[in-house]
């Protein structure tokens, strides 16, 4: 007699490897996500970092000593495109205004793994001018970045409270 289908055993232990392979697939590309969340904020911070220190070495071929006041736009649509005192970088010497990054990052209102709109005024500085607080959500957590103008630094807080700190030094670390 021929058999035509599969009988109810063998059909059980296909689920059951199936089961076995979903179980130990899913975790890893959970993994994989956080992963790739994790370096694509490496490398916004590094780009926010190289351009900031760009336009310090402009500057000072410029004859200005001074980093740029914020890393904003006043619209906040996009951060990290450059402001001071609410303009574009203003010219100097001859040179025209621009953008501190040529587009920007985008941000999204409460969504993991991206910069949140708003940036926050904090404490005047050395020299007396406000720092920045630029938040970043990862994990549901916000980790706040701060940007000091008197010394161009841009880094968060790594004793920093609960997961924010661990974060923080995942990103920067």
């Amino acid at each position: 007699m021929k058999r035509y289908g599969f009988t109810m055993i063998e059909l059980v232990f296909v689920i059951v490897v199936l089961g076995i392979l979903a179980a130990v697939a899913i975790p890893r590309f959970s993994a994989t996500r956080d992963d790739a969340e994790v370096a694509k904020t490496r490398s916004d911070i590094a780009s926010i970092r190289a351009s900031i220190v760009a336009e310090r070495q402009s500057r000072l071929l410029q004859g200005s000593t001074m980093f740029i006041d914020k890393l904003h736009d006043n619209a906040n649509a996009n951060l990290f495109t450059g402001t001071d005192a609410g303009t574009l970088i203003p010219a100097v010497v001859g040179v025209p205004a621009r953008p501190l990054m040529q587009y920007g990052i985008a941000t999204r209102a409460n969504v993991n793994g991206h910069w949140q709109p708003g940036p926050v005024a904090g404490a005047a500085g050395a020299d007396g001018r406000a720092t920045w607080n630029y938040t970043y959500l990862m994990g549901g957590v916000n980790v706040v970045f701060t940007y000091t103008p008197a010394t161009g630094t841009f880094t968060c807080n790594r004793a920093g409270a609960g997961n924010a700190g661990v974060f923080c030094r995942n990103l920067i670390d």
